[in-house]
């Protein structure tokens, strides 16, 4: 009997609701709607803070669609006692996708949410969500009694009439909620469809209705993105319809399973699957293989005695130099001299223009019988089918490939996952009992000591405490209270090694071991997990060495960065129980390079590149197939990623694989760089698609050289614009880094430690993804030290400070009258300004308003990437190259130059980050008038015309006195995490993404 599924929500509690009575309290009760069910919690009357810990069970009708339901919780203030109607106090979304198994479940409070823009809500409430797989009971219940709403209030509560009563009020209000929430969407979703033509154009034609298309040279028409142009209208509008766990589900699939391959070109491939063969006569101990040969390719079948090969192989179709195909069987077997003899059984050939076309979605090709033709016999037969596809047929994937060199694993298309990460903190609070030793020598030293911890490679070590020579118990325990933090990758390493260390005679005075998996994971900062005491473990001669107290756990409301802080792609939270549903789709077109430069060499003469693509977002890493020795490699290939917030980087780099051949001693080579860009997600318009070629630079110990061009679709696809805008004034990361904050320091530290662990992780995958590709694109070693990257930083602050020196000239030529004109219309100002002094600030936004939309037809097209000239590469001499590329230590000879060289290029490092800090600021305020994050400015040219109407219509001093209170509010009524203002300013662009 199959299981059932039952999804139980445990409703805890509540805080600071809004009071809803006119008494400055609230009776409230939550209403929990799941797969169209409904549940009910008691009313908890007149309480801010109420404490329900009720258990909610929901019946799962549909496993598999779990992830793409949502849980609704809405708080209401019960008001039936007075006949009046209930009011809203706020409600909770929570995605399928984040459910957990029983035992898994973590309290988590969520922040309470509005209905409408001008509702009136805050708090948070804190629940439990897990599901129990169960056997079904013998006798269930029908399907109209399992959806029926359990809605009613407990008898002991109220009297059935009015439970009858109330559960229709809720029912009716539970109605009238969803219709004026579904009217502000549906008004949003038209005003967001694109205007299409009423009759659909056939063939090519079609492509013309797809979404706005941004190309480098503007005059020119843009071509057609597919071939065939089949694509149906409907499609158009289906991203802007799609919802947000529908977008979690279609990233989900496969790739390339997907039926729209509309941001690349279609390249068309010569499909040859080869089943099986029939013959006359079975020899016993002979094997046979078919061979295919079209043009100069050649290339046989796995040699089977049972005649089943079951291959496909795929031609690139503008790479053969034949319009024929022949298909022909072969016998081979060994004699007693171990020689083998091979035999022809027959042929069959095919002309390539009577071969058929499939296009997906149709269905696959039957493979058919066909009769050899041989000089000896005509009774052998060779099943298989030859049709015309293209990249987008589901046999391309496992087919053998014409231009990736057939079946080799290192050139196929992979996509790899990042490891899971999560912090591990380890509280080491003191020692009892520590086993020195009897002697007398013990007794008289003043004995220091520190704890060292140790998970996998990681190691930490406490600062050091001593231990007196007085008599008291208290000063032989030593005490530290000092916090460990460690990055721990699923799977979990075994155990956490805990040492004490004796600093005068450099000994360990006792060891013990925390099995990982046991440890307790926490999500907030509300419940502090509880501390344990373990034994400590001496040499053989001391089982029994003392016992050391520590708290540990694994802290899951962090993120863990594993990438350079201006190019993250993922800001989410380690736990799953805080995954927010994604608020976009990113589809990314990889579809050529252009003009590369060779390499390396083949043969020892001629030179050649055998490139392929990394593609960077979130946790994901997608792999395209390796073209062999092409200068011009089309790849066609499209990939997608759910986006969880607009303000990240995608990173995409171009590689020469070196690793599908093996050296003498069977050693893979390395990849060699060919380039990278970046494309930061808030520069592009949502629903348009962008066609690009991006130059690929690469800096070499002898220069900085242009390898080439790559050429890539991008489209930043979005349901809801409500959220999209919404995350711009939600925090960059989760709650816990602004309410328990890890030095920098720390945090530097942590992050390198991330980078090595998912390069070790990655490297150890098959096919490996190498080293150097992994560490190429997360900038791992952006913290060394750079004359180059120190340059660019300096500049970008004299590039921002250079508008405040032209403001000092521009007031410098006014007092010296060096324009007469001017310097009288500030006159009239200054005397405006002392007349009407209401209207400075107005006229101030409103300026900043007109200068906003008039330069927002001066925007740029084309999205930004990695700028050559901005990083200071074509001026950079070779011995600043040779500095950078230099190891760490130096080789210098003298041992002295190269200690102080070492100590210079350290500080100069820190200084150099601090520059790029400095300038970051300054370039995010000049982001808002330069429509680099169309949104960002967007939001701030309505912020400028409605602040200019209330600064008119407030009295200034008004204004001046509430910010003024405002800022002087009690901590009280502070929160933990920064403003909206200060969120809004650290999610604008700066320069930081094209700095090479």
């Amino acid at each position: 009997m199959a299981e059932c599924r039952k999804l139980v929500v445990e409703v805890c509690n509540a805080k600071n609701l809004m009071p809803k009575d006119g008494q400055g309290t609230a009776s409230a009760y939550a209403i929990v709607d799941y797969d169209g069910q409904r549940r009910r919690t008691k009313t908890k009357f007149r309480d801010l803070n109420p404490q329900w810990d009720e258990k909610l069970e929901f019946l799962i009708h549909d496993s598999d669609a779990m992830a793409s339901e949502i849980l609704e919780i809405n708080l209401y203030n019960d008001k039936t006692k007075t006949g009046k109607r209930n009011t809203f106090l706020g409600k909770v979304k929570i995605s399928g996708s984040t459910f957990v198994k029983s035992g898994s479940e973590t309290l988590v409070y969520y922040p309470l949410e509005k209905r409408s823009v001008f509702s009136q809500i805050k708090g948070e409430i804190g629940i439990k969500v897990f599901y129990v797989d169960e056997e079904p009971p013998a006798s269930t219940a029908t399907p109209a009694e399992e959806k029926a709403p359990a809605a009613a209030t407990p008898a002991e509560e109220k009297p059935p009439e009015k439970a009858k009563e109330e559960e229709k009020a809720d029912e009716i209000k539970k109605e009238e909620v969803k219709k004026e929430d579904e009217k502000p969407k549906e008004e949003s979703t038209k005003a967001q469809e694109p205007k299409t033509p009423e009759k659909p154009k056939a063939n090519n034609e079609t492509q013309s209705a797809s979404p706005a298309v941004v190309t480098t040279p503007a005059p020119v028409e843009t071509p057609p993105l597919t071939q065939g142009g089949d694509k149906p209208k409907k499609e158009e509008k289906s991203v802007e319809r799609i919802g947000a766990n529908e977008m979690d589900v279609r990233s989900l699939a496969n790739d390339r399973s997907r039926s729209a391959f509309d941001l690349v070109d279609r390249m068309p491939f010569l499909f040859v699957k080869v089943v099986k063969a029939k013959r006359e006569s079975n020899e016993s101990g002979s094997s046979i293989y078919a061979k295919l040969a079209i043009g100069t390719h050649s290339i046989k079948t796995k040699s089977q005695s049972d005649k089943d090969w079951d291959q496909v192989f795929a031609f690139d179709k503008e790479g053969l130099n034949s319009t024929s195909l022949e298909v022909s069987v072969w016998t081979e077997e060994k004699k007693e001299n171990d020689q083998t003899t091979e035999s022809c059984l027959g042929t069959v050939s095919f002309d390539l223009l009577e071969v058929p076309k499939r296009v997906p979605p149709d269905s696959p090709l039957a493979p058919q019988w066909y009769t050899l033709e041989s000089e000896k016999s005509s009774a052998n037969d060779i099943m298989l089918a030859v049709w015309l596809g293209t990249q987008a047929d589901e046999a391309f994937q496992e087919a053998w490939q014409s231009d990736s060199g057939g079946l080799i694993p290192e050139t196929r298309a992979k996509v790899y996952l990042s490891p899971k990460l999560c912090y591990l903190r380890l509280t080491v609070i003191q020692t009892q009992d520590l086993q020195l030793g009897s002697g007398s020598e013990a007794k008289a030293r003043n004995i220091e000591f520190y704890v060292k911890a140790q998970l996998g490679a990681q190691c930490f070590k406490t600062n050091r405490t001593s231990v007196g020579t007085s008599s008291s118990s208290s000063s032989d325990n030593p005490t530290w209270n000092e916090d460990l933090v460690f990055v721990a990758a699923e799977p979990f390493e075994p155990f956490l090694v805990l040492a004490v260390e004796d600093v005068t005679n450099g000994r360990s005075v006792g060891h013990t071991k925390v099995h990982v998996a046991s440890i307790e994971k926490r999500i907030d900062d509300r419940a502090q997990p509880k501390s344990r005491w373990f034994n400590l473990i001496g040499d053989e001669s001391k089982p029994y060495a003392g016992r050391i107290h520590v708290r540990v756990c694994l802290e899951g409301g962090y993120h863990v960065l594993d990438e350079a802080a201006h190019v993250t792609s993922d800001v989410r939270a380690a736990a799953k129980q805080l995954a927010k549903a994604p608020v976009g789709l990113l589809e990314v077109g990889i579809r050529g390079a252009t003009n590369l430069l060779p390499v390396k060499t083949t043969d020892g003469t001629r030179g050649t590149t055998d490139a392929y693509v990394v593609a960077k977002y979130g946790p994901k890493w997608v792999r395209t197939r390796t073209i062999l020795d092409r200068f011009s490699p089309r790849w066609n290939e499209q990939y997608t990623w759910n986006v969880y917030d607009p303000c990240t980087v995608l990173t995409i780099g171009v590689f020469d694989n070196g690793r599908y051949k093996r050296d003498e001693a069977g050693k893979p080579g390395t990849d060699l760089r060919v380039g990278k860009i970046r494309v930061r997600l808030s520069t592009l318009d949502t629903n348009r698609v962008y066609v690009n070629s991006y130059p690929l630079v690469v800096v070499l110990p002898g220069g900085a050289k242009k390898m080439g061009e790559i050429e890539i679709a991008v489209r930043f696809s979005c349901s809801s614009w409500l959220s999209l805008i919404q995350a711009y004034a939600t925090p960059t990361l989760p709650k816990m880094h602004y309410v328990s904050p890890l030095s920098p320091a720390q945090q530097d530290i942590l992050r390198h430690t991330a980078m090595r662990i998912v390069t070790a992780r990655l490297a150890r995958s098959e096919p490996a993804l190498g080293q150097e590709v992994v560490q190429y694109l997360l900038d791992s070693d952006t913290h060394m030290w750079s004359i180059r990257r120190s340059k660019t930083n300096w500049f970008r602050v004299v590039g921002c400070l250079s508008r405040a020196a032209t403001l000092a000239r521009w007031l410098d030529g006014i007092l010296m009258w060096t324009h007469p004109p001017t310097t009288v219309l500030v006159h009239v100002f200054l005397v405006a300004v002392v007349l009407c002094p209401h209207l400075v600030l107005p006229t101030v936004f409103m300026y900043a308003f007109l200068i906003l939309a008039l330069r927002f037809r001066y925007r740029s097209r084309v999205p930004h990437n990695v700028d050559p000239r901005l990083s200071y590469v074509d001026v950079v001499s070779h011995d600043e190259l040779d500095e950078e590329f230099d190891g760490f230590p130096t080789s210098r000879p003298s041992d002295v130059v190269r200690v102080r060289y070492d100590r210079l290029r350290a500080l100069a490092g820190r200084a150099q980050t601090l520059l790029g800090d400095v300038a970051a600021q300054g370039e995010r305020l000049e982001a808002l008038f330069n429509w680099r994050d169309p949104r960002a400015s967007g939001i701030f040219l309505m912020f400028c015309l409605l602040a200019s109407f209330v600064f008119y219509a407030v009295p200034f001093k008004v204004i001046l006195l509430g910010l003024g209170f405002y800022y002087l509010r009690h901590p009280r009524f502070r929160d933990d995490t920064p403003s909206v203002p200060i969120n809004f300013f650290r999610r604008l662009p700066s320069l930081s993404e094209q700095i090479m």
